[in-house]
């Protein structure tokens, strides 16, 4: 018959174990077996010490709230609003751009007609009536003593002057918005003048000192005779008259 000893080990003697020697009490229990050791459990992974920038890769401490190169924002995920200048940096002319070449400006055209072998002149006039009849919404200029224009070729360009396109009329209304560039043209054999319409915008009228105002303009690209008393009308206010000169006016 086998015993069990306070330790648990079965020993044929019946008052100590033959194995540890414990004394064997009857009715005892036997004490429990050791509780098996628990599995190794795999170490936790070290937190990391740093945090890389998704803007420029710079590292970061993990609980950053910007990165410290580039200022990245990790909580909104945008860059940073750029910095306005500094009132020193106001003062601080930046350096200037080199200019442009500047395009060179058409020169005056010499006349090709030939010249006047006589004197003339055109006398230009701001003319109310004219302008009421024209119901502009420019302004009147001030109606008094007429600019006398010398005529010094036997062709005579009336218009605006453009230096862009290199338009400089002989006698220049660039005063009255309702001329255009090129308007109309006169012409001399050196006794009697004519004058064509170039195709305006507003059209050239002629007219007598007599009779109404001209309702028709002259059909572009048809010379008409200005008479002795005959007077050309064209624009918002101008009157242009046609005659010799006075003895020392030129």
């Amino acid at each position: 018959m086998t015993s069990t000893c306070p330790s648990g080990h079965e020993s044929s003697s019946d008052d100590y174990c033959d194995v540890c020697g414990l004394p064997i009490v009857a009715g005892s229990t036997p004490a429990p077996a050791p509780a098996p050791a628990a599995e190794p459990q795999p170490a936790a992974e070290p937190e990391p010490t740093t945090t890389a920038c998704p803007n420029c890769q710079a590292a970061n401490p993990p609980n950053a709230l910007f990165c410290e190169a580039c200022g990245y924002d990790f909580t909104t995920g945008s860059m940073p609003r750029p910095v306005a200048p500094s009132p020193l940096d106001l003062d601080t002319p930046a350096p200037a751009a080199p200019a442009a070449p500047a395009e060179p400006v058409p020169a005056p055209a010499a006349p090709v007609a030939p010249p006047l072998a006589e004197s003339w002149v055109a006398e230009v006039w701001i003319d109310p009536d004219w302008y009421a009849d024209q119901e502009s919404s420019d302004p009147l200029p001030s109606a008094g003593v007429p600019s006398v224009v010398p005529l010094r070729a036997t062709s005579v360009l009336v218009g605006r002057t453009s230096r862009s396109r290199g338009i400089h009329p002989d006698i220049d209304l660039t005063a009255d918005n309702g001329i255009s560039r090129r308007h109309c043209q006169l012409t001399t054999d050196g006794t009697r003048w004519w004058v064509e319409d170039l195709g305006s915008s507003n059209g050239t009228y002629l007219g007598t000192t007599t009779g109404a105002l001209p309702k028709d303009p002259i059909p572009a690209g048809e010379k008409r005779e200005i008479g002795p008393d005959a007077r050309v009308y064209l624009g918002a206010w101008t009157r242009i008259v046609v005659r010799r000169a006075e003895p020392g006016e030129i």
